[in-house]
């Protein structure tokens, strides 16, 4: 389905805030399988709600309005869509009991608190156990959701009983499959000149979009028939995974610590992580994963030399000839506490950050990533550009996706005996 979200706000006009609903809405209306056709942010003014909503009604397939539900002067929205669709304001007696059972004093702000319980005729509460409820009115056969503007509310209200409804909606005759892919390694334009010819195909649509170091490739077939867009999405998955490889790390809402973690698991590895430029950046993402106990040890943060030589046992000599940001401490990092608490896969990085710290022979942005595995060290260079978050943030990148080909090339290497 085609959808359309309108924010409402003079706080978001202003920027005093930003709108990240709207871009949470989309996010999960996108892996969902729903396009957005636009999206709008517009003020507190009825007539400007009522000719956004009027416009919208008429060239999608469903609406999501956010904020002006409140019960200030400044909360417009359901007066202005019950002006513009001409639905006269209803007292919904559910929300107004509620409203009352809340109140220790039944005088306390009762007439300002009443304004939640005015909703456009024929609307439906979504949620009526709470004091913001959100409500869906259906005008000309499309559902329009009207959700609070208070980021956490929505986001709830949306993924608990927005997608469920929109999943079961069958008055649509468009039919659509969407899939992102996740890559990194490669950049935009190359990955474009791979894909350009599947572009040209009817029905096929590809996007292309960076996101910080990754670029994300939204794959989308649409038609008027079921099985025709399932076999040409199938037969356009395919061309994506066979042009881009072992690039793509990750579908949909897949992160690359958690893919990471699953190939860990599969193969009963446990990791371990030696940080010193990125200061647990690393260690951070992974247990950001449920269930990462099962495949993560744990991570040194070994930030001076002197805890690199009393935490990992790297030898003070390497450290004295060839510098904490080199091959050579890189490959002991790993190495040394993989033997340290025995575990049989190790990661270590080290390299300057900046903005301060570099040399004409090792300039911000010169990392060297570590890794132990079956036995074998080995360290990678790298130059990294951008400020110190950008280096940290790519650095910790690329060293998750060094284990991740690493056990991927390993399970090709059993696939081939």
């Amino acid at each position: 389905m085609i959808g359309e979200i309108i924010a409402i706000g003079n706080e978001l006009t202003s920027g005093r805030i930003t709108n990240t609903t709207s871009a949470f809405a989309a996010k999960k209306l996108f892996l969902a399988g729903h396009g957005i056709y636009a999206m709008h942010t517009i003020g507190d003014t009825p007539t400007l709600i009522g000719e956004a909503l009027k416009r919208a009604i008429k060239r999608v397939d469903f609406v999501i309005v956010t904020g002006g539900l409140g019960p200030t002067t400044d909360d417009l929205t359901n007066e202005a869509v019950a002006e513009a669709l001409q639905r006269p304001a209803t007292l919904h007696e559910g929300i107004l009991g509620k409203i009352h059972s809340q109140l220790q004093d039944p005088d306390d702000y009762l007439d300002a608190l009443e304004k939640l319980a005015w909703l456009p005729a024929g609307a439906e509460v979504l949620s009526p156990e709470d004091r913001m409820a959100g409500h869906l009115l259906i005008h000309d056969d499309i559902p329009i959701f009207f959700l609070p503007g208070v980021p956490v509310q929505a986001q709830k209200l949306l993924v608990d009983i927005v997608l469920p409804r929109l999943s079961g909606w069958s008055s649509c005759s468009t039919f659509q499959r969407m899939r992102l892919y996740k890559t990194v390694g490669l950049p935009e334009y190359e990955i474009n000149q791979r894909l350009m010819a599947l572009e040209q195909e009817g029905q096929v649509t590809v996007g292309y979009y960076p996101v910080e170091f990754e670029v994300h490739v939204n794959l989308s077939v649409s038609g008027s028939d079921a099985e025709e867009v399932d076999a040409l999405f199938v037969d356009a998955e395919q061309r994506i995974v066979d042009a881009l490889g072992d690039h793509i790390y990750g579908r949909d809402r897949e992160t690359l610590a958690e893919v990471v973690g699953n190939l860990l698991r599969e193969r009963g590895l446990m990791l371990s992580t030696a940080e010193s430029c990125t200061g647990g950046l690393i260690s951070s993402q992974l247990t950001t994963v449920p269930g990462s106990s099962e495949w993560f040890a744990g991570g040194v943060v070994a930030y001076s030399n002197h805890l690199k030589e009393v935490l990992l046992n790297v030898d003070h000599e390497l450290l004295r000839n060839y510098g904490a940001v080199s091959e050579q401490v890189a490959r002991a990092m790993a190495a040394r506490l993989a033997a340290r608490v025995g575990s049989k896969i190790s990661l270590s990085v080290t390299g300057i950050a900046g903005p301060s710290g570099g040399t004409a022979e090792k300039p911000v942005g010169t990392v060297y990533i570590g890794f132990f595995y079956k036995k074998k060290v080995s360290a990678i260079l790298h130059h990294f550009s951008g400020g110190r978050k950008e280096v940290q943030e790519k650095t910790a990148q690329m060293a998750l996706d060094t284990v991740r080909r690493a056990l991927l090339e390993d399970t090709k290497t059993r696939g081939r005996l």
